[in-house]
């Protein structure tokens, strides 16, 4: 099997055994992105110079008898939300056009300092303001199931790379579902740690209390090998929780044997039903039956406030978008755009800079998101807007810890569809918002959350995933249950969904089939 082809585990073990070197790994996906990405669009930027450079180095250590961990000489790709010395860092917003960081974000400190070799920079909604990757200032990746379809979003960049083979990691972020729910639609697997379980420091903020950095991967040992790598305390960041990581190689290890006796999963009522695409509550119900099988007990679990969620998360979000992207102001660094004079002969004032280089620099749904949150904000609507959001907000978390009184696990699917035609919603906000109804909850009350493939859609062949849940600081129990169900799901398919995936083709997208139902 060529290099692009394999999980990172398993490149990892080829590379301990000689069979291989970082620089041919590396190599390899950089040869994958020059192929596919001019039609994916799934980065933004690539930096072959330097990933090839520290996979020379990695090579280096190794013949030297050192490792600076598990994952040394895996490349990796990073969503462009994160702070990266020396590399652009855009948040896909033309108002960061160009902006290099003078430091590194915690998480791709990290990186560096596992020796993963970073390939480049993937494409995403601008500020994180998005669920399918059409809100980018530099244009839509595409889903490499379907390039006429979204790869979901914010984090399509980061999905959809690894999706199609050109970099077997990478790195999200999820204010309301921006990993999982790009999983969900491009047949890959995507993380969101507890909220504070991995630093936030460096990454561009969207919604402090919401945003959360995590892995994208192809299977669930690779998703538990990256989050050991990146996760833990960190003094810069004082949302982090100051505990050591659970053991979450060693659950998703575990897991493997697809035995969950003993293991109690939720099924939550409200995330299901009407708005819910036929085919992923198929997908959904027979991972159900899978689990059931494999010993799990399976009840059902009611959360009464997650159906207010949703309008919930859109209040909360803009006011702190609104905040948060007031220091863009054309005064420190990025997009300066200086108007003509005044009318009088004098020059441009401040506010006159900030106006012109705000309105040139913001993309509609960023604009649409900060008026919404001044106004919820503002004097005299604080109390009815973002007070009583947060007070359900409350109510949420509450729900939650009930439904973990009854289970280990909660499990939902991840988003109410497959992944939807590119320009379909992108004029219908309210439609586009509804992409995440089943995994903001999470995001809201801080509780970890995985994203697997649970199959392909009847409908049109196209993938669903599956959410797993679990207790704040609990996240080996979802990389356990994952795994198990990971492992169940591939004998169902008879092997991986994403081993089953033959190259980019002419027609458009890369075709995949599932032996008992379709191709798409």
């Amino acid at each position: 099997m060529s290099p692009e082809r394999r999980t990172a585990a398993a490149l990892a073990d080829a590379l301990a055994a000689g069979e291989a070197t970082s620089v041919e790994v590396t190599q390899a996906h950089l040869d994958r992105i020059d192929e596919v990405d001019g039609a994916l669009h799934a980065f933004l930027h690539v930096d072959a110079e330097g990933a090839l450079r520290d996979a020379a180095a990695s090579d280096a250590r190794r013949a030297a008898g050192e490792s600076w961990g598990p994952l040394d000489g895996i490349p990796i790709a990073v969503k462009d939300v994160m702070a990266t010395r020396g590399l652009p860092t855009t948040c896909g917003s033309r108002i960061l056009a160009g902006w290099v960081p003078p430091y590194d974000a915690t998480v791709v400190a990290r990186l560096r300092a596992g020796g993963l070799p970073i390939v480049g920079k993937t494409n995403m909604d601008e500020f994180a303001m998005g669920s399918s990757t059409e809100h980018s200032a530099w244009g839509p990746t595409h889903n490499p199931w379907d390039l006429a379809r979204i790869p979901g979003g914010s984090g399509g960049g980061s999905a959809a790379a690894v999706a199609s083979y050109e970099a077997p990691l990478a790195i999200g972020t999820d204010t309301g579902g921006s990993i999982r729910q790009p999983g969900a639609v491009t047949g890959t697997v995507g993380v969101k740690p507890t909220y504070g379980g991995v630093s936030r420091y460096g990454l561009v903020a969207l919604a402090n209390s919401l945003d959360q950095a995590g892995p994208v991967t192809r299977t669930v040992l690779d998703a538990a090998l990256l989050h050991e790598v990146i996760g833990g305390h960190d003094p810069l960041d004082s949302t982090s929780i100051e505990q050591p990581l659970p053991a979450l190689v060693e659950a998703a290890r575990r897991g493997a044997d697809g035995d969950l006796t003993g293991v109690r999963v939720g099924v939550v009522k409200e995330l299901g039903g009407e708005g819910y695409q036929a085919g992923v509550l198929a997908r959904f119900e027979e991972s159900v039956e899978l689990m059931t099988k494999a010993g799990a007990e399976v009840v059902e679990v009611s959360c009464p406030s997650f159906v207010h969620a949703l309008a919930t998360y859109y209040l909360i979000l803009p006011a702190e978008a609104s905040s948060n992207l007031a220091r863009f102001d054309a005064m420190r660094y990025g997009l300066r755009v200086t108007p003509d004079v005044a009318e009088n002969g004098a020059g441009p004032s401040a506010e006159d800079v900030m106006r012109a280089t705000r309105e040139a620099g913001f993309g509609d749904e960023v604009k649409r998101r900060i008026i919404l949150g001044t106004y919820a904000l503002s004097s005299g609507y604080y109390d009815a807007y973002y007070g009583q959001a947060q007070k359900v907000r409350t109510l949420v978390t509450r729900d939650f810890a009930a439904a973990f009184g009854h289970a280990d696990v909660l499990v939902s699917p991840t988003a109410p569809t497959t992944a939807f035609k590119i320009g379909e919603k992108v004029d219908d906000p309210l439609a586009m918002y509804l992409n995440d109804l089943a995994t903001i909850p999470a995001n809201l009350s801080g509780v970890p959350g995985i994203s697997i493939p649970s199959g392909l859609a009847d409908e049109d062949g196209l993938p669903a995933g599956v959410q797993i849940l679990a207790p704040a600081m609990a996240d080996d129990r979802v990389y356990r249950v994952g795994a198990a169900l990971e492992s169940l799901l591939a004998a169902e398919w008879g092997g991986a969904l994403l081993d089953q995936a033959p190259p980019l083709v002419e027609e458009g997208g890369l075709r995949r089939s599932r032996d008992h139902g379709g191709e798409g």
